[in-house]
């Protein structure tokens, strides 16, 4: 073969290379904005809490690291009311960019009108930056930006809409016929937590016993598992974001193994659900086998 049908060989191999991997990035791109609900039911509370009623709806919400502009994701996680939750549980992340509180807020409206919890993680107090790759891949944490993001006027806005903030807080409260105890501790992954501020067993007189945080580190996990919380709700991991096929993590990007790092599982005696939460960093706008999605958790009574 004479050198320039090599080369000329090479070259569609070598175009033909580059378009794949065009069309594979904007296919992961595009995976972003395809929202999922997952809906699920975990029976946990007491025979007769309800008086009749078929279930307590919980709506588990994380993650959305706003952009000025995402209209489709304002939409979708407004359109989630619909649902008619009981409870609106968010376990932090809402921002990716100084000036997305007013979407965020948008996004959450109709939601702040219903009782709720938040806690926050790293991307509420401090802006994204351009990770390290090879971090994920090694299990070593990425460090925070540092660039203070407007979280004060964000956490003013779900506190005057009636939610509660469970960093490093404990409450007890009651929301139709059922009695709840939650108590929650800032983000764990870059260890803003103390869990002796919350700690022991939640008030016994409680129907269901809940317990948030941001990232689910195993070392907090068995804290809240330890002291009698039924059900335990984080984000962080974006569900592997990343995945193999059948959307098997490939990384964490936390403590918690990788079987588990998204859906509900048993932690011990206690339940706990991982969000893939409904966004991710700008720097990294991509979602392989792992969309974005919130869960609505049907809270039924224990046969």
């Amino acid at each position: 073969m004479k050198n320039s049908a090599i080369a000329g060989t090479l070259a569609a191999a070598a175009a033909a290379t580059i378009a794949a991997g065009l069309g594979t990035l904007a296919l992961a791109y595009r995976e972003t904005s395809r929202f999922e609900l997952k809906d699920i039911t975990v029976p946990l509370l007491p025979k007769g809490t309800l008086r009749g009623a078929r279930e307590f709806k919980l709506l588990h919400i994380s993650d959305l690291h706003m952009i000025p502009g995402q209209e489709r994701k304002i939409a979708w996680v407004s359109a989630l009311d619909a649902l008619d939750p009981d409870l609106v549980i968010n376990t932090g992340d809402n921002l990716s960019d100084e000036r997305a509180v007013p979407d965020v807020l948008r996004a959450l409206g109709p939601l702040l009108a219903r009782p709720g919890l938040f806690c926050f993680g790293t991307n509420d107090y401090w802006a994204p930056r351009l990770p390290n790759p090879c971090n994920y891949l090694i299990g070593k944490k990425n460090t925070p930006s540092y660039v203070d993001l407007p979280w004060q006027g964000m956490r003013a806005a779900f506190i005057e809409h009636g939610w509660r903030d469970a960093n490093q807080a404990r409450h007890e409260f009651k929301v139709g016929d059922v009695r709840l105890a939650a108590a929650g501790v800032d983000d764990p992954h870059h260890d803003l937590d103390d869990y002796a501020e919350i700690a022991g067993t939640p008030n016994e007189d409680a129907d269901l016993a809940l317990a948030l945080l941001h990232a689910p580190e195993p070392r907090v996990l068995e804290r809240f598992a330890a002291d009698g919380y039924q059900l335990s709700l984080s984000g962080h991991t974006h569900g592997g974001q990343l995945c193999l096929p059948g959307s098997h993590a490939i990384v964490t990007n936390c403590g918690i193994d990788r079987a588990r790092v998204q859906g509900l599982h048993d932690f011990g005696p206690m339940k706990m659900h991982v969000s893939n939460g409904l966004g991710q960093s700008k720097f990294v706008p991509f979602r392989v086998f792992c969309r974005p999605s919130a869960t609505l958790i049907r809270i039924t009574e224990v046969d």
